[in-house]
């Protein structure tokens, strides 16, 4: 099979638009539509069907698009084999939270653009669901996403999951209140985030610890909200620990137990064989401190040493002392 051809399949798996691969590789979309009918040929069956005025892969397609992947990183590893000073070249499409594309990925552009500048990074901010559904996909090459050690996250087995960095989170309140037992908070409205359940999961189980059920008001996604409702008056909520928070606000520590918030980079089996995909994971070397955390059981674990998940105990009365 020509890999000129097997490229534009795999443009179309990603792009979804004959006319968005043409654009992508440089050429026309009728080249892109023969190039495609070509291959379908080669492959003895359809691979490509109608999809009101665009086309989608069929299942075959789709299979071809996979083997694609693999077929096209052995090529580009013989090449770089054969010849160690060539550049790795390609788009690679990210998507992750806006913290971990903050903290792991910004900072990395400058050196990957000096290193390598034919690869290219494509970035979209979503929470971790979203960005493992865009990945499951095939419509991200990479996905960025996070769990918390008393909400582990169930990995899929076709996933090879990296450690990058923790940090603990704490208790937002209004800066005047005093330190109390979390269970002291039982009265109170409670926010958590809109888009991503793990949080109001650590939430309910540390209530549960202490002897109560939160009365979740408000589900807010951007941390600089939750912080204008707390100065508010308007409620409390779980905050990652460290950042500078607005006047008005103090993030407590937890305790007994503590609460970390751990991130990954993930990516679908294998696929870091590609040389751009690559060149990107090895920049996203954690701060200080962090990438220590090990992914929960069920992902293909990259160079990291399992690690029990945190024993449960039974409901406290003072369980999680601010």
């Amino acid at each position: 099979m020509d890999l000129r051809r097997l490229q534009m399949l795999l443009e179309l798996s990603r792009l979804g638009s004959m006319h968005e691969v043409a654009a992508e590789l440089g050429t026309s979309t009728s080249n892109v539509s023969q190039a495609i009918a070509a291959l379908a040929r080669d492959a003895g069956t359809a691979l490509v069907e109608p999809d009101g005025r665009r086309v989608r892969l069929t299942p075959a397609g789709r299979r071809l698009a996979e083997h694609a992947v693999s077929i096209l990183a052995a090529v580009e590893a013989a090449r770089l084999d054969l010849d160690p000073t060539a550049e790795p070249i390609g788009v690679v499409r990210v998507a992750g939270f806006a913290t971990a594309i903050r903290r792991s990925l910004v900072p990395a552009l400058d050196d990957l653009a000096r290193t390598h500048p034919g690869v290219e990074v494509r970035l979209r901010e979503h929470e971790p669901p979203e960005a493992l559904e865009l990945l499951d996909r095939d419509d991200v090459d990479l996905a960025l996403a996070y769990d918390y050690d008393l909400a582990p996250a169930s990995w899929r087995s076709d996933h090879d999951v990296s450690a990058l960095w923790a940090v603990e989170w704490g208790l937002g309140v209004p800066t005047p209140e005093r330190r109390a037992p979390f269970a002291a908070y039982a009265g109170r409205d409670w926010i958590v985030n809109s888009r991503h359940t793990a949080d109001e999961e650590v939430l309910r189980t540390l209530a549960s610890m202490a002897g109560f059920t939160p009365r979740v008001v408000h589900r807010v996604d951007a941390l600089d909200l939750v912080e204008d409702l707390i100065a508010a008056g308007r409620g409390v909520a779980l905050l990652p620990r460290g950042r500078t928070s607005r006047r008005g606000v103090t993030v407590r520590p937890l305790t007994e137990p503590r609460v970390r918030l751990r991130a990954y980079a993930v990516t679908r089996r294998g696929r870091d064989r590609w040389a751009p995909l690559r060149a990107v994971l090895e920049r996203l070397a954690g701060p200080a401190g962090g990438g220590s955390e090990p992914p929960p059981a069920g992902a293909h674990r990259k160079g990291i040493a399992r690690q029990a998940a945190p024993k449960t105990t039974s409901p406290i009365r003072n369980a999680g002392t601010v």
